[in-house]
């Protein structure tokens, strides 16, 4: 049989198991909104623990890192930088959000932010900033998915036809199953590519130069030093610049958590007690970076000029000598980790699309089973949506997630007026808002008119802070018993019910 053959063999296996689990899971919770967005709020420590690793650690760890580590070296260690913080906040905000969202039966974050500020207008705002968002990180997945499947067969299957297969598996469990279709196939999707990664981080630098430390002193030796000296290099080739380095730290710690489909897990977990313990063992799944970078080294002197950067992974896999049965393991753990991030954006976009957006937009209640008709709906037409952006777009994995980054952390002043700042007023978050977000998008489109090298995001977020305390503190007050809800410590008080 063709080596090729094989591993597609394997894929296909990998997909067939991943796709029994997730609609499997569906028995193990309530067929209700509750169920199905937040998995009757009852997920441990070990389901929460992979669903935030794997849902972050996606196409962009498996191509866009190693991608990044082979064109731009040290530039590519933002990434561990970033990762190591970026969850901090959510142990300060997730146990409240999620005591809230008992109370209230919140199951998104919109729907938190829309009642502490009594503004239906921030609840549509945010959905449309959050789907708006996902768009490219779900693209990012799909594009991940046909890279691997195309360059494996040697280009008998299409990118299109990989891409379409892999998500096709994704939105039957999702539309089935919701979060608890998720929870478990991260899971196993997590364990499965933390084990391929550390196989193949330490396996092509060993086959290739003798060892990690061998590859390294042979880079050091050669033109290409400049590689391993901070902070990298730029797109273009040129160093890049420490304040260019540091803003995208900045900007991805600050969105890293209040991505919503993250945060939302905090509103899914069984108790405080376990969501805290999980972002306190989260920053472990740092490690899984550690062998992801380690590869795209590997083919620096190897391998040179191989283009696109983000498809390092599965090129350097043809060239060497495996047995095709471990590459096909190795392109399945590839497809995990796009499939980990793809089936929780899905899933959070549709949620998020009804709750936060039509919902409030259409001014109407709806039962229990039109709610999940709808979300159901959403999940099948954001993915053909994401897959046509996937099929056509030629925009690098990691700009699709540097540029979505800067939006979401614009929600991240909003998250902390939530807490612990009460005199902060419904009119002062939603200028905030839309001013993060305008300037974010200008400098996006235009970044030749940035007065400093700067993500845009950061100048976004200056945007934002200065215009949610400017309107905060020249308009009215919120009622002092909603604000005792958010801020206080300990058990809130009691609180009027949501309006939004």
């Amino acid at each position: 049989m063709d080596p090729w053959l094989v591993i597609l063999l394997i894929c296909g296996a990998y997909l067939a198991i991943t796709l029994v689990m997730g609609v499997w899971s569906s028995r193990t919770v309530s067929a209700s909104v509750d169920g199905y967005v937040a998995g009757d709020r009852a997920m441990n420590v070990v389901v929460l623990y992979f669903v935030l690793g794997a849902s972050v650690f996606s196409s962009f760890a498996f191509l866009g890192a190693p991608g990044w580590a082979y064109s731009r070296g040290a530039a590519a260690f933002y990434i561990i930088a970033y990762g190591v913080v970026g969850m901090v906040p959510l142990y300060f905000f997730g146990p409240r959000a999620r005591r809230i969202g008992e109370r209230f039966g919140f199951v998104t974050q919109a729907e938190m932010l829309a009642h502490r500020f009594d503004s239906r207008t921030i609840s549509v705002v945010l959905a449309v900033l959050s789907v708006a968002a996902f768009i490219p990180y779900m693209t990012l997945q799909m594009k991940g998915a046909g890279y691997i499947l195309a360059t494996i067969s040697d280009g008998r299957v299409p990118e299109w036809l990989g891409a379409l297969v892999t998500y096709g598996v994704v939105l039957v469990y999702v539309f089935t199953s919701g979060v608890m279709g998720i929870g478990w196939t991260n899971t196993f999707q997590g364990v499965f590519m933390l084990s391929i990664a550390w196989f193949l981080g330490l396996y092509l630098p060993s086959t290739l130069y003798g060892g990690v430390g061998a590859m390294f002193n042979e880079i050091a030796a050669s033109d290409l030093r400049a590689m391993l000296q901070a902070p990298g290099l730029g797109a273009d080739g040129e160093p890049w610049s420490w304040a260019e380095y540091s803003s995208a730290v900045v900007v991805s710690a600050f969105g890293f958590s209040m991505w919503p489909h993250l945060f939302m897990k905090s509103y899914a977990a069984r108790s405080e007690r376990t969501l805290k313990l999980t972002v306190v063992l989260y920053p472990t799944f740092q490690l899984f970076l550690v062998p992801i970078l380690l590869i795209g080294f590997a083919g620096v002197l190897a391998y040179p000029d191989v283009a696109p950067a983000d498809t390092i992974v599965p090129f350097l896999l043809t060239q060497i000598d495996l047995s095709p049965v471990v590459v096909g393991l190795v392109c399945a753990g590839t497809l995990a980790a796009s499939m980990s991030s793809g089936d929780a954006i899905l899933h959070a976009a549709a949620s998020i699309g009804l709750r936060d957006g039509l919902r409030p937009l259409l001014h109407t209640s709806m039962s229990d089973r039109q709610e999940r008709i709808w979300i159901r709906t959403l999940v099948v037409v954001l993915s053909i949506v994401a897959y046509y952006f996937a099929v056509v777009s030629e925009v690098s994995i990691v700009a699709l997630l540097l540029g979505a980054y800067g939006g979401v952390a614009q929600i991240f002043p909003l998250m902390f007026a939530t807490f612990y700042w009460p005199r902060a007023t419904g009119a002062g978050a939603l200028a905030g808002l839309l001013a993060g977000i305008a300037v974010n998008t200008l400098f996006l489109v235009a970044p030749e008119l940035k007065p400093v090298p700067l993500h845009e995001g950061i100048y976004g977020l200056m945007a934002n802070v200065v215009m949610l305390v400017a309107v905060s503190l020249s308009t009215a007050p919120e009622p002092a018993e909603r604000m005792r809800t958010y801020v206080e410590s300990g058990t809130p008080a009691a609180a009027e019910a949501p309006t939004a």
